[in-house]
């Protein structure tokens, strides 16, 4: 399981209008603010910003200014294979090496939702499992038990992670693991969709 919270995305308004410094037409600009407060990208600026993703990386410079910000809960074994796109990201987790016996373990912190009846069984006796060494740490301070706990930690485990990424950061994301086997990405993909001008900045289907 995958999700996906606080999500934010800034400094559209100041990408767009870096984006026509090559060619000074900033008076061209015809983007605003609704009555919401929302960035709306109008018709000329909209249709320069299509053409320069399409032009390829080194035109669209802009898309390297426009960041986001959001709170990803997702199972160890899903960060992992997120962990490759360091360039351009960065990530504050939540941390189990400082509090991962501060709560009772519980089969809801962990990505059950693949598994069949008897390999949850399993599951069941591991969370028993940890959940006994994590009151014995507690009541003694035994590191040995700590170290028990860390190294029978399934991959499973959800760990929540505030990230900072840009729309060029995730145009690699989006066609690098759109069609992969974990349904997590296929979650965080269609999460990239959503966002504001995902479909004409990020995915960009011609």
């Amino acid at each position: 399981m995958l999700t996906v919270k606080n999500s934010e995305v800034m400094n559209l308004k100041n990408a767009i209008r870096g984006a026509r410094n090559p060619m000074n037409s900033w008076s061209r600009s015809d983007s605003y603010y609704d009555e919401n407060g929302v960035f709306i990208l109008g018709e000329n600026d909209l249709s320069l910003a299509v053409r320069l993703r399409k032009a390829g990386s080194d035109h669209r410079k802009f898309l390297r200014q426009v960041f986001v910000s959001v709170d990803i809960t997702a199972p160890m074994y899903w960060w992992k294979e997120f962990d490759t796109y360091k360039v351009g990201t960065v990530a504050n987790s939540t941390s189990t090496m400082h509090k991962i016996a501060s709560v009772p373990f519980d089969i809801s912190q962990f990505s059950c939702d693949k598994m069949d009846s008897q390999t949850i069984e399993v599951m069941n006796y591991i969370i028993e499992k940890l959940e006994a060494l994590r009151v014995k740490y507690l009541e003694t301070k035994d590191k040995q038990l700590w170290y028990d706990i860390i190294q029978l930690l399934p991959s499973s485990y959800n760990q929540m992670r505030t990230c900072t990424l840009n729309y060029e950061n995730l145009i690699g994301i989006y066609y690098s693991r759109k069609n992969h086997k974990l349904d997590e990405w296929h979650v965080f993909c269609d999460y990239i969709r959503s966002l504001p001008y995902g479909e004409e900045l990020i995915v960009c289907s011609d």
